[in-house]
């Protein structure tokens, strides 16, 4: 193989995932499905190109469902990508991965690295079963080695939907922006009644300690928030604890159905 050849043509490639398409080399484009969806153009440009993203809208739902289906109980676990695999919140997730699949839980992340792929690499080597729910973005991601069962998302909020859906408990390692999202996402879907029996676990207190004190001493305390709100955290830095508030509320939900 000539050099040339060779620098064109390299083992592991740039690419970029756009739902069930890989993109390399030239083919890569910009941007996202969701911000093409989102993003305002002409007045009536809508009027040629919404009505048939609804039925790509669709077909991700029916995707999705269809491989989720028959996925056991489960808790997603959120953390940042950006965790280094020698820091001790990536053995720390492994360690989680590892206690719900002994628990026979399965594990759902996002399916990134960091913090996912810890999770992920526990579930997969205690043997559970490890699920990661990818998302098209700008920068690349991809599955990461240790999810047996993925999906990859065009849209930010058919992957929601599937978080909740198939997911018993959210347990959430420290994180950015997107673990943010997902943690009141869930807390406001609670609150309403949307779902019910569905924990809400923040792993870490002195990383998490700083926003539960924000939410009680401002949000409640101007009213804008309920009492037995607070209710919906639970704080720990034991993973037995975690384990145990995941367990007592799906059996809670058993007993009712």
């Amino acid at each position: 193989m000539s050099d040339q050849t060779a620098d064109r043509y390299p083992e592991n490639p740039p690419e970029r995932h756009k739902g069930p398409v890989v993109q390399r080399r030239e083919q890569r484009d910009e941007g996202t499905t969701d911000q093409r969806l989102l993003d305002t153009r002409g007045p009536s440009d809508w009027v040629h190109t919404d009505p048939w993203r609804v039925l790509r809208i669709q077909a991700e739902f029916v995707e999705g469902f269809g491989a989720l289906a028959e996925v056991p109980r489960a808790v997603t676990v959120f953390g940042s990508a950006r965790t280094p695999r020698d820091h001790p919140e990536y053995e720390l997730g492994r360690k989680i991965g590892a206690a719900l699949a002994n628990e026979g839980f399965a594990a759902i992340t996002g399916g990134g690295p960091g913090a996912m792929e810890a999770v992920n690499r526990g579930a997969a080597e205690a043997g559970g079963m490890s699920i990661g729910l990818g998302i098209e973005l700008p920068f690349e991601q991809g599955l990461n080695r240790w999810v047996d069962l993925g999906v990859n998302f065009r849209y930010f909020f058919v992957r929601k939907t599937m978080f909740i859906k198939y997911s018993q408990a959210f347990i959430c390692l420290p994180g950015g922006f997107g673990t943010l999202d997902e943690l009141f996402e869930a807390l406001t879907l609670v609150q309403t009644k949307k779902v019910t029996k569905f924990p809400v676990v923040l792993f870490g207190s002195e990383y998490w300690g700083g926003l539960y004190d924000w939410v009680a001493k401002t949000l409640l305390a101007e009213g804008k928030i309920s009492e037995k709100d607070l209710d919906l955290l639970h704080i720990t830095d034991d993973i037995d604890d975690a384990v145990r508030v995941v367990k007592e509320s799906f059996q809670a939900w058993e007993d009712s159905h």
